[in-house]
């Protein structure tokens, strides 16, 4: 079996990154204004498919299982960003459903954090079997990827004949109330021409689904720019069977552009991270599987929490109003003040500084604004 690194970060000891000039306010804010109000908690890079432009064949080596973070400390992260101002979490994988304690992870942080919006992004394989205890913990929706309803064809792009079982734990959404059921499909030539197809089964079904322009994240490192299939592109393939109107985006951090489909009320929307940025209004901020804080989905600038999670370095802090002290383990205070700083040192675009709003920002004006950082980690070792 050929080894495929999970990529090496630069993890910074926790608050390294400076944080001169930061307001003084709890948010996490970053030096262009942005608020972080969206988590995304990675809980594994395990997956039961092994998609394409994601994952290689052989999938990605194993993180030990030391090294991922527990329930309880995910759920104390959660709590932490909800204190801070996170108003949504999303957990990420890999597959989340890989982790057989994953109803423990929501339900832990439902209790921390009672006012966030909780979803999944999930392959929907044997969600069937496990939605029921998921929406008991707290969970209030999910993301499915689904880039094919053709058999053959899905099993071509994620190395597994197993769409039955997908189309089965979305079946099993709906059906539990995890509304809206939104899919993602990531926009490949090879996707194309299965596009309308897979947007007219969404709409029978009730399900909303967004198109993602494909971003250079695979572990195999293939992303070629000329092979991109745009969103102008797709919207003229669309085009030809549906009548779309455009109605703009949910809100202006909202990733998706949408469009009505033949007068609505059913939508599709179309994330297009490489041809229309949206990144000047990102409000994300990430935790990977190993409870290191990613700013930016392209930055290789890793905090580590996990190690404060697990020192014994909690001073100063003890017994102040609102601050937690587990035994051997920082403070509350302390790991807000990381997560701060990390947030703070966000690049602008793209893992970037090009295109900052202030030319004297590190890196200077663009000169490329659709360029990108290669990360160091693909998609499947940092989390969706």
């Amino acid at each position: 079996m050929t080894a495929v690194a999970l990529g090496l970060p630069r993890v910074r000891p926790a608050g390294a990154p400076s944080t001169l000039g930061r307001p003084d306010t709890d948010a996490l804010v970053d030096r262009y204004g942005r608020v972080a109000h969206d988590l995304r908690v990675s809980v594994t890079e395990k997956c039961s498919l092994r998609c394409t432009y994601c994952m290689p064949a052989e999938g990605l080596p194993a993180i030990p299982r030391d090294d991922l973070l527990t329930p309880a400390e995910i759920g104390r992260l959660v709590g932490i960003g909800y204190r801070l101002g996170i108003r949504d979490v999303r957990f990420t994988g890999g597959e989340p459903l890989m982790r057989p304690d994953l109803a423990e992870i929501v339900r832990r942080s439902r209790a921390a954090a009672p006012g966030v919006r909780i979803s999944m992004t999930t392959n929907a394989i044997g969600l069937d079997k496990r939605v029921g205890e998921l929406v008991d913990a707290g969970l209030d929706r999910v993301n499915v990827s689904l880039d094919s309803i053709d058999r053959r064809h899905f099993a071509e792009l994620t190395r597994r004949d197993r769409l039955p079982q997908v189309l089965a734990g979305i079946r099993a959404a709906l059906d539990a109330g995890l509304s809206p059921v939104k899919l993602n499909a990531v926009l490949m030539p090879e996707t194309l021409a299965g596009a309308a197809d897979l947007l007219a089964w969404a709409v029978e079904h009730g399900c909303r689904l967004r198109f993602i322009e494909q971003m250079p994240l695979d572990a195999d490192q293939n992303w070629d720019r000329a092979q991109l299939v745009s969103a102008e592109r797709l919207l003229d393939v669309l085009g030809e069977r549906f009548d779309l109107t455009p109605v703009g985006r949910e809100d202006p951090s909202a990733p998706a552009e949408e469009w009505a489909v033949d007068g609505g009320p059913a939508t599709v929307g179309i994330i297009a991270s490489v041809t229309r940025s949206f990144c000047g209004d990102c409000d994300r901020t990430r935790l990977t599987a190993e409870g290191t804080v990613r700013s930016c989905l392209f930055g290789n600038e890793e905090v580590d929490l996990r190690a404060l999670l697990r020192s014994g370095g909690a001073t100063g802090s003890a017994g102040a109003p609102g601050t937690h002290v587990p035994d051997g383990g920082a403070s509350d205070a302390q790991i807000v003040a990381a997560w701060q700083a990390a947030m703070w040192a966000k690049p602008f675009a793209h893992g970037l500084d090009r295109g900052a709003p202030d030319a004297g920002a590190v890196g200077g004006p663009a000169d490329d604004p659709e360029a990108f950082a290669r990360t160091e980690r693909s998609m499947g070792a940092i989390g969706g």
